[in-house]
């Protein structure tokens, strides 16, 4: 499964890939907004949004590229290890 992390703390930018990895999933953390942020997203299974520590600018751009190319958002406030591996969970339960 592919997935778009978006947003967290800088410093965990690594251990958001380990996570994920070890979960067998592929993943393209953003935690700055790059340029044409929404041509880099890409065709991903989901997209997780981690919403205390992102723009509302880069919000909105993965918000509407996820509705143009019908991908399922998941949002959390907290961007701790924990609340991605719930994330991951639901995505993979198909719970969206």
């Amino acid at each position: 499964m592919s997935i778009v992390l978006v947003g967290g703390h800088d410093r965990m930018h690594e251990e958001y890939k380990e996570i994920c990895s070890k979960r067998g999933h592929r993943v393209k953390v953003f935690t700055q907004m790059p340029t044409r942020f929404d041509k880099l997203i890409g065709n991903p299974d989901g997209i997780v949004l981690f919403t205390w520590t992102v723009s509302h600018k880069m919000i909105h751009t993965a918000v509407k590229e996820a509705k143009r190319k019908n991908i399922p958002v998941l949002r959390c406030h907290n961007s701790s290890r924990t609340s991605l591996e719930g994330m991951l969970e639901q995505l993979e339960k198909g719970q969206i």
